[in-house]
């Protein structure tokens, strides 16, 4: 896979995927410029060599349909700022008007393409859509790792038809981190794996047995592996027609000595509600009818205790409902615990990503990756579309 350091960019047109689907309030004002930032180093690197900049993204979900809470002109007037220059804001993402813009540019000059979602044919990956957007442009660089897990005519059509094409700065990042620490890993090497279902993630589980020494497990899905292992978690969230599977997946852990962890203690609820009565009980001593909604002090303790000797931690998923302060803690308690811990953290998913802000932990984490459905699909073992059509 080529990368955007080892293409000639000068006097070249050069279309830019970006991930800027940031969020914005009710007064359309962006209140998070984190994506804006990531994607600075390969913007900038393209202006610096005398390229002339076309940015695409996505925002929201348009579903195809032209909606002006929607348009990225906020964006054009943000990245205005970080970049210290001016920023034309399309009318569209492809057409005749736009093709005119992309095509006087000068040197060192920005345009931002409207909303890709604007049209039905991006997420459809559309051929026809794919020539348009490459019609804009001389070279092609995929800099959105966050969208690199679907098939969108932005990421994959458009790279049929532009002869020259890379990764941007951020992309190859990622995926360097992730090499780091799930292929060629210091170890030993522990993953935290949280969420509400094992389902969504049983293939990643899956695949890290083959790759880990230790995995924790946290999040109502650990309720379903209690479960399968013959303890009683009262009301709490289970997915009954996994019990045999995430059962198997515990012996299997066991026979190829690799450690896993499911909590020994957890906050009980009365119900699903912020002001709920809890409870910090045993995990197999539940209230009938009551619910796990986070794992207990106990478990923080012995999850940090496992973290003690690592080297790298990858973790996806919150420990529990951390939208509610009632429980909020132990996830709070697995940030600090790898924020701590003399290893390499890499955290990936928009929950986890969250967490780890509301934590105020951000800087002592290795890397925070900026995409949870292609973060968990490299974890599932899967070569992202948008990669392969790189190369």
């Amino acid at each position: 896979m080529q990368t955007i350091r080892n293409i000639d960019l000068k006097g070249k047109r050069v279309f830019v995927r970006v991930d800027f689907n940031v969020p914005l309030n009710a007064k359309r004002q962006i209140t998070d410029d984190t994506r804006i930032r990531a994607a600075l180093p390969t913007l900038t690197h393209v202006l610096e060599n005398q390229g002339r900049l076309i940015v695409a993204s996505h925002l929201g979900r348009p579903k195809g349909q032209v909606k002006p809470e929607f348009s990225l002109a906020p964006v054009a007037e943000r990245l205005s700022e970080l970049l210290d220059r001016p920023v034309a804001m399309a009318p569209d993402c492809i057409g005749p008007a736009v093709e005119e813009m992309a095509g006087a540019l000068q040197d060192g000059q920005v345009v931002l393409l409207e909303n890709l979602r604007f049209h039905a044919a991006e997420q459809a990956d559309e051929d026809n859509f794919g020539n348009a957007l490459a019609a804009l442009c001389d070279v092609y660089i995929n800099d959105a790792f966050a969208v690199s897990h679907r098939r969108n005519a932005s990421v994959a059509a458009i790279t049929q038809k532009v002869a020259v094409k890379g990764a941007g700065f951020l992309l190859e990042r990622e995926l360097a981190y992730f090499d780091r620490a799930m292929q060629n890993p210091q170890r030993p090497l522990v993953a935290v794996v949280g969420g509400a279902k094992v389902s969504s993630k049983l293939t990643a589980l899956t695949n890290m047995l083959a790759r880990v020494d230790k995995i924790i497990i946290g999040g109502a899905m650990a309720n379903t592996f209690l479960k399968s292992q013959g303890v009683d978690v009262g009301g709490s969230k289970v997915e009954t027609d996994l019990l045999e599977t995430a059962a198997q997946m515990m012996a299997d852990a066991a026979g190829r000595g690799i450690r896993f962890y499911i909590p020994v203690d957890v906050v009980a609820a009365d119900r699903f509600d912020a002001a709920a009565v809890t409870r910090i009980v045993p995990a197999g001593e539940i209230p009938a009818g009551w619910m796990a909604l986070d794992i207990g002090p106990a478990t923080a303790r012995l999850y940090d205790e496992v973290l003690q000797d690592a080297k790298t931690v990858v973790w996806n998923g919150p420990l529990g409902v951390f939208e509610m302060d009632a429980f909020s803690r132990g996830t709070m308690a697995m940030a600090q615990s790898m924020a701590g811990a003399h290893a390499m953290t890499v955290i990936g998913g928009g929950d986890t990503n969250a967490a780890v802000h509301q934590a105020g932990l951000v800087d002592e984490m290795t890397y925070m990756s900026t995409g949870g459905g292609a973060f968990l699909s490299l974890l599932e073992g899967k070569t992202l579309p948008a990669v392969a059509a790189l190369g």
